[in-house]
């Protein structure tokens, strides 16, 4: 059984170090928000693509291991990104990831990050690799 607890505190250093705080987990959706800092911002104070995009795959990867069997693992095969908002310093972006696909040897996330007035910031679709 996964808990937010556990999943929370099994995330790699990078999503803990950008405050990435999940809110809800499903073998179905997961959610969570992140705040935008100065520390993740391009120079142009809007949020960093990388930092979306870690946001992102954090959130597959989440929702991967809650479809695994025991003893099973995941790693990002591939992750498409399409930037389509700026989010400045204090905006708390949401993000859910859903399935596209859960195969036995790959799943398919696709996670929507919208900014607090429902604006979709950024779409990106993952590929994880079942091991």
């Amino acid at each position: 059984m996964h808990t937010l607890e556990t999943l929370q505190a099994g995330m790699a250093p990078l999503p803990r170090h950008l405050g990435v705080e999940l809110t809800s987990a499903a073998a179905d959706r997961v959610t969570a928000t992140l705040l935008v800092t100065e520390a993740n911002c391009t120079s142009t104070n809007s949020v960093h693509g990388g930092a979306l995009m870690a946001f992102a795959d954090t959130l597959g990867a989440v929702a991967t291991t809650m479809n695994l069997a025991d003893g099973k693992w995941t790693t990002t095969l591939e992750s498409k990104t399409n930037f389509l908002a700026p989010a400045p310093p204090g905006t708390v972006l949401t993000g859910e990831t859903t399935p596209l696909h859960r195969g036995r040897r790959t799943q398919i996330w696709e996670t929507t990050i919208r900014d607090e007035a429902g604006k979709i910031v950024a779409k990106i679709t993952q590929t994880q690799l079942v091991l």
